[in-house]
């Protein structure tokens, strides 16, 4: 139910938490009730200008929220200390998903700068809330009072709520909570800058083809969208950029290693130096983080998060990794030495260079296993993909998707769907966005506008988005993904089904609220789905003729997916030991951020090292995102979706015993319980590292 009623006295102006709207926000859709489909953000209403006064009002009613628990005569108990801060923050916290998912998925210089005007503000409230010594006491009681009598769900609740004050600085004091607040805030900003500078950078720069000899052995789909992407720019031939629908294809398909150097070049330095450069940002954001990692009593930054993980340790990430290092690299090396000795085949001097590798790597691949995204791409329209990933969804769990065109959407390319469970019941909106814009941050994820919760028995069912940078259309020919786009929507799909299907009380409990290194679980699971030919057979038809995709086809994919597999591991493995080296740090960098990072990569280095460049300063998941120190989460969340997919392979790719258990036990109870005790309870054991490396072909 909704906080915004009316109040009995005055102008009747209605009210937020028992704070009265201004009159000046009466007509603000922010604020305002929304009388809309499952109660879905009135985006065609929602102005930029509205943002910072419904911000401003928002924090009001937060503060005004807190002081009421604060200043209760009763005793603190669950409900009126607990239940009542996780109840808190309602209208900030609507706001707050609208706008920051638009800053990503849909965002402006306007939106970026209300961004760096509104995150100090929303710092400061987080800070005088967490650093509140009257609330910490209330929590404090409640937590020591060893008589409550709580279930399982409620207790994780109150422990999370403890513990969250104690690591956010609670039982510091006062001039180590000022210095706290002092850090966190200038992190908030320098955080943001990141992100800012590196979506800036990745937009800088273009390149522009006016002779049709240099691109007339690309592929038709790469063609077309480099002369679309050069006309909406006004300029004549084929242009490509640096987002990944377009640089990724010309990397791999052109033989011009001298544009491409360039293109690997600036790709790979974005942020480094220049206009937009990141590197100041990184050595301050990880002086930042150990700053607060020692102020809270822990010798470095990766100490504190792992606390709350998984893997609960330094050691444990680095002996995991350590282990899958020393299990997989000799596959690695084995991998890049094939292209490499390819490549001489083919008239190569010298080394095999980044800039190459793509390309080699897909002729060796259409020539040893006669497969190339072109052949498997007609098979792969976006509308039967989606068709197909909402069937294997049905499939496994029995929901249905229907396209709602009376939920309102940010963006024109947006599509609402109303999702509802076998029995009809309402489980969800799911919003879909697919292609890269201007407006739009690389890559894909899911999000979501409002999470699951349940008070008063009544339950409010979650908004999710999903938001995806596919290969857009042409004027010839429909959106045809590659099949690394095809496993992204699978794997952000999974992410979905883990917010939609969720059940529970609190809403900081349900769904995606779980520990980093566990959250990839219900997403990378979904990949084991692109290569299963039963599951395909029922969707996958090529667009033009209509036949099934053949079984010959399939066998190649999984033929070329695994004979790099270990290339490609080794990569992941890399970006996770780069975090850990960011953040395991127990004195301030000031050196060359360059040079950190080659250093940090080297024992997973496999193709020769280009000075000049660097990924860090656009490595945005760990120095603007929530995977600081715990990048090697998605590697940790592979093993554990290897080992769960294989009970799906013993039972049936489709068994609904195994598909229902992964539901009850994972998707809905998201962090109610310790993921461990969830997975073991799921899969009867722990998870097993041989599950990935047999997937891939090792052993």
């Amino acid at each position: 139910m909704s906080a915004l009623t009316l109040a009995s006295t005055g102008a009747e102006l209605p009210e937020w938490g028992g704070v009265r709207v201004p009159e000046s926000l009466i007509e603000n859709p922010l604020v305002q009730e929304w009388n809309t489909p499952y109660a879905t953000p009135p985006f065609d209403k929602i102005e930029l200008a509205d943002y910072e006064p419904a911000f401003d009002f928002a924090i009001a009613v937060n503060r005004a929220e807190i002081e009421t628990i604060v200043n209760n005569p009763e005793p603190a108990t669950f409900e009126n200390t607990i239940v009542a801060m996780e109840r808190s923050g309602e209208l900030l916290g609507r706001i707050s998903g609208v706008f920051f998912n638009l800053l990503s998925a849909d965002t402006s210089n306007q939106m970026q700068d209300i961004a760096m005007r509104i995150s100090p503000k929303l710092t400061e409230l987080g800070n005088d809330i967490s650093l509140n010594p009257e609330l910490f006491a209330r929590v404090k009681a409640v937590y020591e009072n060893k008589k409550l009598k709580l279930d399982a769900e409620d207790r994780k609740l109150l422990d999370d709520t403890y513990k969250s004050f104690a690591r956010s600085g609670a039982a510091l004091s006062e001039a180590d909570k000022e210095l706290y607040r002092q850090y966190t805030t200038e992190l908030s900003q320098l955080t943001l800058q990141f992100s800012q500078n590196s979506l800036d950078a990745t937009n800088a720069f273009t390149y522009n083809i006016t002779d049709p000899a240099l691109v007339e052995e690309l592929p038709d789909f790469v063609k077309e969208g480099m002369a679309a992407e050069a006309k909406a720019r006004g300029e004549q031939g084929w242009t490509v950029t640096l987002q990944a629908p377009s640089y990724g294809p010309f990397m791999t398909y052109s033989s011009q290693r001298d544009i491409k150097e360039k293109l690997y070049r600036e790709y790979n330095s974005r942020s480094l130096g220049g206009k937009y450069d990141n590197t100041a940002n990184i050595k301050r954001i990880t002086e930042l983080r150990l700053k607060i990692a020692n102020l809270l009593g822990y010798k470095c930054y990766a100490d504190y998060v792992l606390e709350d993980r998984m893997a609960e340790t330094s050691k444990a990430v680095n002996k995991f990794l350590d282990e899958l290092l020393r299990e997989t690299k000799e596959y690695a090396h084995k991998d890049y030495r094939t292209v490499a000795e390819y490549a001489r085949t083919k008239g190569l001097e010298g080394d095999l260079m980044p800039w190459d590798w793509g390309y080699y790597n897909q002729k060796y691949k259409e020539e040893k296993y006669a497969i190339s995204d072109e052949l498997v791409k007609p098979y792969l329209k976006l509308e039967n993909v989606k068709e197909g990933v909402f069937m294997l969804a049905n499939r496994l769990y029995g929901l249905t998707f229907t396209p709602n065109r009376e939920i309102a959407v940010y963006h024109p390319d947006v599509t609402a769907y109303d999702v509802k469970d076998a029995d009809g019941k309402m489980l969800a909106v799911l919003y879909l966005d697919f292609f890269p814009r201007e407006s739009k941050n690389a890559g894909a994820w899911m999000t979501e506008f409002r999470g699951m919760k349940t008070v008063d028995g009544v339950e409010q069912r979650p908004l999710v988005s999903l938001v995806m940078n596919f290969t857009k259309p042409t004027e010839s020919t429909p959106s045809l993904l590659t099949f690394d786009e095809f496993t992204t929507f699978l794997h952000e799909f999974g992410h979905a089904l883990h917010g939609m299907l969720a059940k529970g009380k609190y809403e900081s409990q349900n769904g995606t609220n779980v520990y980093r290194d566990f959250v990839e679980l219900p997403s990378q699971i979904m990949e084991n789905w692109a290569t299963e030919k039963e599951y395909l057979d029922l969707w996958a038809v090529h667009y033009q003729t209509g036949e099934k995709i053949p079984a010959e086809l399939v066998e190649k994919i999984i033929a070329a997916k695994n004979y790099l597999a270990a290339y490609f591991h080794i990569r992941q493995l890399s970006f996770g030991i780069s975090d850990m080296a960011w953040h395991s740090l127990t004195e301030p960098y000031t050196g060359d951020v360059e040079q950190f990072e080659v250093e940090a990569m080297a024992p997973t280095q496999i193709t020769p090292v280009i000075k000049g460049t660097a990924m860090a300063p656009s490595f945005s998941h760990i120095f603007s995102g929530g995977y600081a120190a715990g990048y090697y989460g998605y590697k940790w969340a592979e093993v554990l979706a290897a080992d769960a997919f294989s009970y799906f392979k013993q039972e049936g790719i489709f068994s609904r015993k195994v598909a229902d258990k992964f539901r009850h036990e994972l998707l809905e109870k998201g962090g109610h319980e310790h993921p461990m005790k969830l997975y073991v309870r799921f899969r009867g054991h722990k998870p097993k590292t041989a599950a990935l490396i047999e997937q891939m072909g090792l052993k």
